[in-house]
């Protein structure tokens, strides 16, 4: 059984030593550990520091990529090299090393395949009163999304089976986090969250310029997710708003017809016409969206096999 722990790594020469030493050297049920940093294009001596402490491996960007791009070539890196789980950490030593083991101990027990690190939101010093709030509603809106019962959802600290690798993607250019959830909820991906404990700050995160954007990033990317596994729910119910107000608009020109005053109300008859049309057409748009989330399933499952067969014919290559 191969462990390898993924860091992504951006100007992380002054932090990221302090997050490998914290690292597990061993672990009962893990045969191997290895360690692997992906370089999103850094500017200073990451690799360097990375090469000297002892990784096994590095993934080079030229150039900075971005969080999700980057997470999903360390997943690749990771299962090209025989990884039987994958565990993503930070470089700047926001998670304990030692609850590593908390959060591969449930897919070495057979009872998940996605673990995700439950951080003491509540209890962190360093989160503001609004961060935490936000932090909360987040979750919330995802757990809604994605039918699951993951109480952080922002947390990058998690653990990956190699079949629920095998099947992760990711198309926003942001954040892999939020997206994640709501595919393993709608996919039937078996996930669950374990408590873990966080560090000091010892710098601020990069993720996010302002609170107002990262709020703005991420209910956009969970929208995407959702529009995405569920796409004729959320259709039929934006198609339900305007056909509410168009037969509210024609039970009011029925009421005036009735009283013999319809002919001044022709407006109301025109406007509920047009909007239980547009109410259909949403529909309609639904439904294309239906098929071709259907259509995507199938891709995703050849793909999965795509990469089944190509990751064993490199494990093969790699073999005296």
């Amino acid at each position: 059984m191969k462990l390898i722990i993924q860091i992504p790594c951006y100007n992380e020469a002054e932090t990221l030593h302090i997050a490998l030493d914290a690292l597990p050297k061993h672990i009962d049920g893990i045969d191997v550990i290895e360690y692997l940093i992906i370089n999103d294009g850094s500017k200073d001596n990451t690799v360097e520091v990375a090469r000297n402490w002892g990784v096994n491996y590095v993934v080079n960007f030229k150039q900075n990529r971005g969080l999700a791009k980057g997470f999903m070539a360390g997943l690749d890196a990771c299962l090209r090299n025989g990884a039987d789980i994958i565990v993503n950490t930070d470089a700047d030593n926001q998670y304990r090393g030692d609850d590593i083991e908390k959060l591969v101990r449930p897919i070495l027990e057979g009872k998940a395949d996605i673990v995700i690190g439950e951080r003491p939101i509540d209890q962190t010093e360093h989160f503001s009163w609004l961060k935490k709030k936000l932090q909360h509603l987040g979750s919330w809106v995802v757990r809604k999304a994605s039918s699951t019962d993951i109480p952080d959802a922002p947390s990058g600290f998690r653990a990956y089976s190699r079949e629920a690798a095998l099947q992760m993607n990711v198309v926003n250019e942001y954040t892999y986090t939020l997206e994640q959830i709501v595919q393993a909820g709608r996919t039937k991906i078996p996930i669950m969250s374990v408590p873990i404990r966080t560090n000091e700050e010892l710098r601020p995160s990069r993720l996010f310029s302002s609170m107002f954007g990262y709020v703005k990033k991420s209910m956009l990317t969970i929208v995407r997710a959702y529009l995405m596994y569920k796409p004729m729910r959320f259709f039929f119910v934006l198609g339900c708003i305007p056909l509410i107000f168009g037969v509210l608009l024609g039970i009011r020109f029925l009421v005036f017809f009735l009283n013999g005053s319809g002919n001044g109300n022709v407006q109301s008859l025109i406007l509920c016409s047009m909007l239980i049309l547009i109410s259909v057409m949403v529909w309609v748009v639904g439904l294309l969206a239906d098929v071709m989330a259907a259509n995507r399933k199938i891709l995703q499952e050849i793909q999965q096999k795509v990469r089944e067969l190509d990751y064993k014919i490199s494990d093969f290559d790699k073999e005296p």
